[in-house]
């Protein structure tokens, strides 16, 4: 099973000294927040003019404030990233595909991304109603996110219409889908393990098994400007923590073991594009399973650049 979401057994004191110490960063980081959706906002004039020149803004805008976060969580918090398995390469379009535990999830994939020069090329598969947040849901409305309703035959056109945008307009991504599709606890993860057995699909133990309709579609879709599938598989040292665990600076290590595969070499018929994932999702499963026995993934031996 998963591990525990990360215990706050700390005093009251250490806690309160925890909270105090990143109060004015995170304010002000915000602040930086709302004027850079000011600025974004204020591109929409050059877009019609200049589609590259509004592209590389927002994209400078997404490199400067996610870096930020990456920055902050390595220096001022000390959290180290150690990485395992495949050294990307730096310039190719891809989808990632990760296990979902937490939201620190997405700030390791951060740091990943920017440790290869693509931060301001990350793009999310995001929940509809995260548009309409201040802050992080505006600012994602300017880089060619897919936000979605969980009803595919509402999100259909809309993800077509993004996917034919990054291929028609050759717009660099790394576009990070959580093919589970919700965080994994452990009753989400015994209960699409009794899914499983009564499908007749073998169940896993540690990840959800993964929807792979969408995972299709964006293979598809993106046809020829994809070049590899990412696949992360991110293992946390104590427990799961929480956005705020993470920004308050709880977590000094977080475990990623990297797997890259070549799209020319993925199924091109749908039900065993299906397979692979699940296949893929089986292997993340086993691996998490030895993390969680040794405290280490596969040959790790280096930590994100």
């Amino acid at each position: 099973m998963p591990l525990p979401p990360l215990s706050n057994d700390e005093t009251l004191a250490i806690r309160f000294w925890r909270n105090l110490r990143v109060s004015i960063p995170v304010a002000f980081w915000f602040a930086v927040l709302i004027v850079l959706n000011l600025s974004q906002t204020l591109s929409l004039v050059i877009k019609p003019v200049s589609p590259s020149t509004f592209r590389r803004f927002n994209r400078w805008c997404a490199n400067f404030w996610w870096g930020g976060c990456v920055v902050f969580a390595e220096r001022f918090n000390g959290t180290k990233i150690i990485v395992s398995g495949k050294d990307l390469p730096t310039d190719e379009n891809v989808l990632v595909v990760s296990n979902h535990q937490q939201m620190p999830d997405i700030t390791t994939i951060m740091a990943l991304a920017r440790g290869k020069g693509r931060l301001g090329d990350l793009k999310f598969f995001v929940k509809n109603a995260l548009k309409w947040v201040p802050g992080v849901g505006w600012g994602m409305q300017f880089l060619n996110c897919p936000f979605l309703k969980r009803d595919w035959s509402a999100d259909r056109e809309k993800i077509n219409a993004t996917f034919a945008t990054l291929v028609n307009e050759r717009i660099p991504m790394w576009l990070v889908s959580f093919v589970e599709g919700t965080r994994a606890t452990e009753a989400k993860i015994r209960a699409s393990a009794e899914w499983a057995v009564d499908r007749g699909i073998e169940p896993t133990r540690h990840v959800l098994i993964p929807r792979t309709k969408g995972f299709v579609a964006s293979v598809e879709g993106l046809g020829g400007h994809l070049n590899a599938v990412y696949d992360f598989t991110i293992g946390y040292v104590e427990g799961v923590p929480s956005l705020w665990q993470f920004i308050t600076g709880r977590v000094k290590q977080i475990h990623v073991h990297v797997r890259r595969f070549p799209s020319d070499e993925l199924p091109k018929i749908e039900a065993e594009l299906k397979q692979w994932l699940l296949d893929r999702f089986y292997e993340k499963d086993a691996l998490l399973e030895e993390y969680y026995e040794t405290g280490a993934f596969p040959a790790e031996v280096r930590a994100a650049e």
